[in-house]
């Protein structure tokens, strides 16, 4: 399975998650909501019927008032009720309308209320008509209706049915606010369940992912870094996906290089022979000749004219030169190949040693103070071993000699300083000495091969670093190279 459907599969069951939490949400919300609206629903229902009922006994208290004091102001809120209580009916039934037992109490309250306005309204009207001219029909009335109390016991009746539509309601409401409560904690359980368990998930696909790419991408770094070492291993990688292809890149540049650098070390060997045996052939002929010069010289002496003797003397220095060269073009292919060793070396005790082997007692040497760190120590006496010569080759002949070593210390380097008072070289040579066999000698004089400052050049150059030349021609020249300082 590649990454990116991993990473699909992950991030869908994150989203699914969201979704089913989502939906879940809405549809406890949408419980949460309608019991929410049954409960206004409820209150409306009970305001209304104690508003029914506070007008019915109205009604009541008002028709009872103007029959004992037979004064007519006591009829205006029975009146008022006659209007007001049936749109109270009418509406009450509309928002109990899907309740059949509630709808029956009421229906039976309004059938009592009409009973009752029957009988209020005929004593009423009895005692309307008995101060005019049938006080006869009111009394009958008001002593067969009024003293046995049928008006009470309807207004009883009604009472009771209000007490039962209201406790019925309360009811109602009570096991319906049960409901909204546990269907609004319900809501906060499954949302908080479903936000953890997508964290939960979110966070286990992370790390899992996470886990998968570090520790490959790890195994590439450590592969990497035993390349850069020279231990050309591979990576084991059964995974098919969009790591594998950079795997199997590693692995085959690991197995070209291992290659490679076998096949490269064969050929230094070969070289390395190659290199002993032509340098032992070329010797040979040449002392060939030296010893035949030298018989010729000690043999044929007496025969020799002066001219000839001239030729001969010139000829062992040329052979010593050739021999010289032959000696510096090796150490020259080797300077790459030499396995370095670091040691701790006082700079100041090296330059010291080199310039009291090397230079001339008439010279003026003058020295700094130089570092004490843990270098290459063969490689620097090298370097500091070619420059100091080549102070001593290129003085001046009509200035006594002074050298001046100096030392800068920078970030990651030290920045070393030869300087000299001798000849000088002028500015279109100052990159061509750094080639080898290039010397601004003549080719006959025996102490410069032309090798000592591309040997400087190639061992400075193999550190990284650099160096540079300043210089004019009479006013001396100053070496500058940069060494690291691990």
């Amino acid at each position: 399975m590649t990454l990116s459907t991993r990473i699909f599969i992950g991030f869908s069951i994150v989203i699914s998650l969201s979704l089913i939490n989502s939906y879940a949400n809405y549809v406890l919300s949408q419980k949460v909501n309608k019991n929410s609206a049954f409960l206004a629903k409820s209150e409306t229902i009970l305001r209304n019927s104690s508003k029914l009922n506070e007008s019915i006994i109205d009604m009541q208290s008002a028709h009872r008032g103007y029959l004992l004091t037979d004064d007519t102001t006591f009829l205006e809120p029975y009146y008022r009720g006659l209007k007001t209580i049936p749109p109270l009916f009418k509406e009450e039934k509309i928002l109990i309308r899907n309740t059949k037992s509630q709808r029956a109490k009421l229906d039976s309250i309004s059938i009592l209320h009409k009973e009752w306005i029957k009988y209020a309204n005929a004593l009423i009207a009895a005692k309307q008509n008995s101060i005019i001219s049938l006080p006869n029909n009111y009394k009958e009335l008001f002593e067969a209706q009024f003293k046995t109390r049928y008006g009470k016991k309807i207004n009883d009746k009604i009472s009771q049915k209000f007490k039962e539509f209201d406790r019925h309601e309360y009811k109602v409401r009570g096991w319906r606010r049960e409901i909204l409560n546990a269907s609004i904690t319900q809501t906060q359980l499954y949302s908080i369940g479903f936000i953890l368990l997508t964290i939960l998930i979110g966070l286990v696909s992370t790390l899992y992912i996470i886990r998968i790419i570090s520790s490959r991408i790890d195994a590439m770094v450590q592969l990497a870094d035993n390349i850069s070492k020279g231990r050309f291993v591979k990576v084991e990688d059964n995974k098919n996906d969009e790591l594998s292809s950079l795997s199997q890149s590693l692995n085959l540049m690991s197995g070209t290089l291992s290659k490679n650098i076998t096949e490269l070390e064969k050929r230094n060997k070969e070289l390395d022979q190659f290199a002993y045996v032509v340098s032992h052939d070329l010797k040979a002929p040449i002392r060939g000749i030296y010893n035949a010069v030298q018989w010729i010289q000690e043999d044929l002496a007496s025969e020799l004219s002066a001219q000839m003797r001239k030729y001969l003397d010139i000829i062992p220095g040329r052979i010593k030169r050739m021999d010289e060269l032959i000696d510096a073009l090796l150490h020259y292919a080797r300077i790459s190949r030499a396995q370095p060793i670091k040691e701790i070396v006082d700079v100041n005790t090296l330059v010291k040693e080199i310039t009291e082997s090397i230079v001339p007692t008439n010279f003026i040497v003058e020295v700094s103070e130089l570092p004490i760190f843990s270098t290459e120590k063969i490689r620097l006496e090298q370097v500091f071993s070619n420059l100091i010569s080549n102070s001593v080759k290129y003085a001046s002949s009509t200035n006594p000699g002074h050298i001046f070593i100096s030392c800068k210390e920078l970030q990651q380097f030290f920045e070393f300083t030869v300087r000299d008072n001798g000849i000088g070289i002028d500015s279109k040579y100052h990159e061509k000495i750094f080639i080898i066999f290039q010397t601004l000698r003549e080719k006959h004089a025996k102490e410069s091969t032309g090798i000592g400052l591309a040997i400087v050049h190639k061992i400075i150059e193999d550190l990284h670093c650099s160096i540079k030349v300043e210089s004019q021609l009479g006013q001396g020249a100053s070496f500058i190279f940069t060494w690291p300082k691990k």
